[in-house]
């Protein structure tokens, strides 16, 4: 029986005791990482949170099997944030939909969400109406037309059915009762709130494509709200693709499983903290960066070997011989 399909639901429970070491766990992380970019200058702070938001639209629209490429990431998000940054290209239209979705849950992270905005969230992601070579519905709920929405893998004829969401006729209230909720969650701590708003969305699974990465631009979301910062300094979208084998699973067994939703809410804080925890490592190498750039501000370099420079502090892919320079 799927959990949408259980008698409570979607009063969803865990066990609090469980739960607390881990939530303390992540909340002094956290506290500490914030209180570690407090200290930096704008620029590092500007550039520790560009460098995230890259990794964040980058890493969520791999994990569904698209490839953006990074540097049209970088750029289109580098210029809505108004951020002087060299070596900027120009973004495809479906890098654009993704960066403007993702920056509209984070930067505007104190409105409510609505019907509308993840209408619009999910016509930014796909501004052509298709996935791939597959017509969708864009900006619209499913409606099933060509049968119950389910994810499956396998090849044709030998398909394994993950999961069956519930069918289109119960989402306006599945919907509605969502966004109640949300806006509403109560005394939750914010932690929670953000692993219980991914699982209860991409479990009523109102779109034909895009819900996991609409689910996690909602947990990012709750977790800018539970910071008051619309700044990202650890990516948690990153770290569930570094993961995504034992999210997958822990996401299937959770939807086949009862309301009592301990397991998730576990691995949810703990990869969340691996998220956080990483995010110390990649301050240092800005940080590295910004003391290289302040011992050689003075050599008398050409803007070829400055991108050069920056595109191995950045941690450069492949040989430099393939570097263009553009």
């Amino acid at each position: 029986m799927y959990l949408w399909k259980r008698p409570g639901w979607p009063s969803l429970t865990w066990d609090e005791r469980t739960l607390s070491s881990p939530l303390a766990a992540v909340s002094r992380q956290q506290g500490r990482l914030l209180g570690r970019m407090e200290a930096l200058g704008f620029e590092l702070r500007d550039e520790a949170h560009l460098y995230t938001l890259t990794e964040d639209v980058v890493t969520s629209s791999e994990i569904e099997g698209e490839d953006l490429d990074r540097d049209q990431v970088r750029s289109s998000i580098a210029r809505r944030l108004g951020l002087d940054v060299g070596g900027l290209v120009s973004p495809s239209r479906d890098v654009e939909g993704v960066v403007e979705m993702m920056l509209d849950a984070t930067g505007s992270f104190k409105q409510p969400l609505t019907e509308d905005r993840l209408f619009a969230w999910h016509a930014s992601l796909f501004p052509t109406g298709r996935s791939g070579m597959r017509r969708i519905t864009a900006g619209r709920w499913r409606d099933d037309r060509h049968g119950p929405m389910q994810v499956v893998s396998g090849p044709f004829g030998h398909e394994k059915i993950h999961y069956q969401a519930p069918p289109a006729e119960r989402l306006p209230e599945e919907v509605e009762s969502f966004l109640n909720w949300f806006e509403n969650p109560g005394d939750i701590d914010p932690l929670l709130v953000a692993g219980l708003a991914h699982l209860r969305f991409v479990t009523i699974h109102p779109f034909e494509d895009g819900n996991g990465r609409i689910a996690r631009a909602i947990a990012d979301m709750v977790l800018s709200r539970s910071e008051s910062s619309r700044r990202r300094f650890y990516s948690m979208s990153a770290q569930i693709g570094r993961e995504r084998t034992d999210y997958y699973a822990v996401l299937e067994s959770t939807q086949k499983g009862r309301l009592d939703v301990t397991r998730w809410q576990t691995w949810f804080l703990s990869c969340l903290l691996r998220a956080i925890e990483g995010a110390h490592d990649t301050l240092g190498s800005i940080l590295q960066k910004a003391r290289f750039w302040e011992r050689f501000a003075t050599e008398p370099l050409n803007a070829r070997q400055i991108a050069i420079l920056n595109r191995l502090l950045d941690g450069i892919e492949g040989k430099l011989c393939d570097f263009s320079g553009s």
